[in-house]
């Protein structure tokens, strides 16, 4: 059996690939942030292990038993994150560097622990969980957006400095898919924006709306179509280097490439509906 490593498999996407991977037998190391939620992959048949991507010491502890269990790592799936929003004036120094030691530090910190064993085997398959929010920026989703933008930066440069390898880098980009992303998002938003205090307090209010309403996005595709795409990644001779999940990725991929910045920024202000949508 080939070995994975999972990150942010408490719920959502996580979840769903970490047991699709399991069930076509990949032998699967599922990751959470929560102790609790440990104990729940485990009580589903899971070797999870507790692994907290803002702590150097929880992802050195966690991949130190990983390595107990394995010595050939396969595949690295990079999913753990979460969305800080708001306007990025209302964003403080200490919210941003906690959304970049979560989606940016703990992910090039965990692949490099992981790359040794890849490099000594000459194999290996490295797939990121970015997002549309990785190529095209949307108000109110500053920081996310630079986390995301941040990633696959590194990830096109990791690229470049393996091709000398047979270890393959993928990213994913997700649009809207079935999540609990928007309830972690608005719990990072009540933490720490001064909604009342902000010039953007109107905005905010529809912002809240659709953060807290249960109804799904436009083109919000299942949590199965993210699985389909690290499946291929994993299996395929030569998996592809971006894969684009949902209809308003593969709109806003093809419109970057063909219209000027400007008119981006308006459709893109447009879509963003002042952060109601």
């Amino acid at each position: 059996m080939k070995s994975v490593l999972i990150t942010g498999c408490s719920s959502g996407i996580g979840l769903c690939v970490a047991q699709g991977l399991r069930q076509v037998g990949y032998q699967v190391f599922a990751t959470a942030r929560k102790a609790q939620d440990v104990v729940t992959l485990k009580d589903q048949g899971f070797d999870a292990y507790q692994l907290d991507l803002s702590s150097s010491e929880s992802i050195k502890s966690a991949i130190e038993a990983i390595f107990k269990q394995t010595n050939t790592l396969y595949g690295l799936i990079h999913n753990g994150a979460y969305g800080q929003v708001g306007a990025l004036e209302d964003i403080s120094r200490q919210a941003l560097e906690a959304q970049f030691q979560t989606n940016v530090f703990g992910w090039h910190e965990l692949t490099n622990l992981v790359l040794p064993k890849m490099k000594q085997r000459n194999e290996g398959r490295i797939v990121y969980l970015s997002s549309i929010l990785g190529f095209v920026a949307m108000p109110f989703r500053g920081s996310y957006n630079a986390s995301k933008f941040a990633i696959e930066g590194l990830v096109n440069t990791l690229r470049l400095e393996l091709s000398h390898t047979n270890i393959q880098l993928s990213l994913i980009q997700p649009g809207p898919i079935e999540s609990d992303f928007r309830i972690n998002a608005y719990k990072a938003f009540s933490k720490n924006v001064d909604m009342e205090n902000s010039d953007y307090h109107m905005n905010y209010k529809k912002m809240i709306v659709r953060l807290r309403s249960k109804e799904l996005a436009d083109f919000t595709l299942p949590t199965e179509a993210v699985l389909k795409c690290c499946l291929h990644a994993l299996s395929a001779k030569n998996p592809k280097i971006h894969y684009r999940v949902t209809f308003p990725t593969k709109l806003f991929a093809f419109l970057i490439r063909i219209l000027p910045t400007r008119w981006m920024d308006k459709i893109l202000n447009k879509a963003g509906g002042g952060g109601e949508r």
